[in-house]
């Protein structure tokens, strides 16, 4: 895997410093609009391409992968472009703005047999893995509690007056679409998509949630999960069954510590032997491009399909709208 990355942010670097630990493959190319910010990575890295042009990095021959980690609302643009010009991608959480902007990337990437990856790292984890091997063993569920609160700096600006993109509409941000869906992504890909949802956010006056909590209903159980960008809590996630529970400990996101209570026993289980959860993920990845396993590529992206059009509902019924879902919406009206 020759892969080209659009972006230069900290994300980036975690995703390099991972990449650099996995066998058959490399980063060749580096993409910014300016060359002085994508320097440094290249330099650190040993990257030898620079692209400041968006069309040179997508019809090189330099790679045959990309990387997508733009800012939210570009996701869709950047990984059609990349697509059309024939390259596999791997976009970084959350993959579109929408369900509809994501349903055009796997029918692009379906009719032309190329890989598309969603970059969301703790449904990759073996410690995640072990969990659903194990939930079983909790009998009945009954309850789920996730919370994932990381107070960010760009709240700070926010409450300044001004509009970091991780706080504004027009970039697809909100504590929702950045930080609660890693809990999304661990109930569902744990017990599917719920019957019904609702989400109470905390809205800034720009319409953005900085906060909220989703209560997803199953049959039979209850699912709640907390995302909050303009706090600090206990992260944490508890499975509740009628035999036992499991605790994650620093919650969803990297499931580092897992804890099985069952009675009076308490069994503990971590085998992760790396702290950058990128490279599970970017493991899972090379091995299905090794063994040309679209199948299972493609059952990621249906599972994805499921995730998104869950937080379109999730976004619906607190009223956040961001300008994606405006201009399909004038675009399906011409």
């Amino acid at each position: 895997m020759k892969i080209g990355v659009i972006g230069t942010g900290s994300i980036v670097e975690a995703f390099l410093s991972a990449l650099s630990q996995v066998n058959h493959a490399t980063c060749t190319a580096v993409f910014s609009r300016k060359e002085t910010t994508a320097r440094p990575l290249a330099d650190k890295y040993e990257i030898p391409h620079i692209y400041t042009n968006l069309d040179e990095i997508v019809s090189s021959s330099q790679l045959d992968w990309v990387y997508i980690a733009s800012p939210n609302s570009l996701h869709f643009e950047y990984a059609r472009l990349a697509l059309q010009h024939g390259k596999h991608v791997i976009c970084e959480k959350p993959f579109t703005s929408n369900a509809h902007e994501l349903q055009q990337l796997i029918q692009l990437a379906k009719e032309k047999h190329l890989f598309l990856f969603e970059a969301i790292t703790n449904i990759h984890l073996p410690n995640y893995r072990w969990i659903k091997d194990n939930v079983h063993r909790l009998g009945s569920i009954r309850m789920i509690q996730c919370n994932y609160s990381q107070y960010s700096r760009k709240y700070d600006q926010l409450l300044a007056g001004e509009t970091p993109n991780v706080f504004n509409p027009q970039f697809s941000g909100g504590a929702l679409m950045d930080i609660n869906l890693y809990n999304v992504h661990f109930i569902l890909n744990l017990f599917g998509t719920p019957q019904q949802l609702s989400y109470t956010a905390n809205k800034h006056e720009n319409g953005i949630d900085t906060s909220g909590a989703l209560v997803m209903q199953y049959d039979g159980f209850t699912a709640s999960a907390v995302g909050c960008k303009d706090t600090r809590g206990m992260n944490f996630v508890l499975i509740q069954g009628e035999q036992g529970y499991i605790h994650v400990e620093n919650g969803a996101n990297g499931c580092r510590n897992v804890h099985l209570h069952i009675g009076d026993t308490n069994e503990q289980y971590n085998v992760q032997t790396t702290d950058n959860p990128l490279y599970y993920e970017l493991v899972d990845f090379v091995d299905m491009f090794q063994n040309d396993d679209y199948e299972q590529c493609y059952q990621l992206l249906d599972y994805s399909y499921t995730v998104m059009q869950t937080l379109d509902r999730a976004r619906q019924d607190a009223g956040i709208v961001f300008a994606a879902d405006s201009a399909q919406a004038t675009a399906s009206s011409n």
